[in-house]
């Protein structure tokens, strides 16, 4: 399934009752499968693109075209579960129909096997992270949505999860978007990675990296991070003189 995007513009309101841009000329295609992140600085934009392509705000100048039928699997920076449901039911809230071997098999992938019968109120942040994720893919969704999943997390969970997610995705045909400011998840997880610019955001470059994601060195994932680390840098210096 493939996704066309192309949002001429976004305004929103502030709290004087003035508008101010958001987005600006947001123009990109990802095919079947493919993992796309954004990346840009906090404040930008971010989290308002993800909505839209969510289908969850309409009002924006452009078009999102995709499937009429595609499932569309969400995670949003706060993992959003219901404290007065089990993890389980939590999960099945949004996949009341998942088949129960398929469940199993998500929850001991992401870790959550002795957690199912337990509520937010007792998860820790990782773990309430991987639950949002399960709840996600339990949908068994054609397109997958990623908010910063691994936000306010320490950096050996953070990569753990990483690598949960890389797996999730690599075991199944979805087309992913994942938006962060994090230039190591870009590089370790993303086949296309979208720069963005400070607000309004506008795509500052569209980086295509050829080499799978199991497949990346080191070398290879500190050479992405440095020319995404030069095009933001260059960005900030020509927005600076101008």
């Amino acid at each position: 399934m493939r996704l066309e995007v192309n949002i001429a513009s976004k305004t929103l309101n502030n709290a004087a009752g003035g508008r101010y841009d958001v987005l600006a000329d947001i123009n990109f295609s990802l095919a079947a499968g493919e993992v796309g992140v954004f990346v840009g600085p906090s404040g930008c934009g971010k989290t308002t693109l993800m909505r839209i392509l969510a289908g969850l705000d309409h009002d924006y100048h452009g078009r999102v075209s995709r499937p009429a039928n595609a499932r569309i699997g969400m995670v949003f920076q706060e993992p959003r579960l219901l404290p007065w449901r089990s993890v389980e039911q939590n999960v099945r809230l949004a996949a009341p129909l998942a088949d129960e071997a398929k469940l199993s098999a998500l929850f001991a992938v992401l870790g959550l096997d002795a957690h199912r019968s337990h509520f937010p109120g007792e998860l820790s942040l990782g773990l309430a992270r991987r639950v949002a994720l399960a709840r996600a893919f339990a949908v068994e969704p054609d397109f997958l949505l990623l908010d910063e999943p691994l936000a306010s997390l320490d950096d050996a969970l953070a990569a753990r999860l990483r690598d949960q997610i890389a797996n999730l995705v690599d075991s199944r045909s979805v087309t992913t978007l994942l938006v962060t400011h994090n230039v190591d998840d870009a590089a370790r997880l993303g086949d296309r990675l979208f720069l963005l610019s400070s607000r309004p955001a506008r795509i500052l470059a569209d980086l295509s990296i050829g080499t799978p994601r199991r497949a990346r060195g080191e070398a290879e994932i500190a050479a992405i991070k440095a020319d995404i680390a030069r095009r933001i840098n260059g960005d900030r210096i020509e927005r600076d003189a101008s």
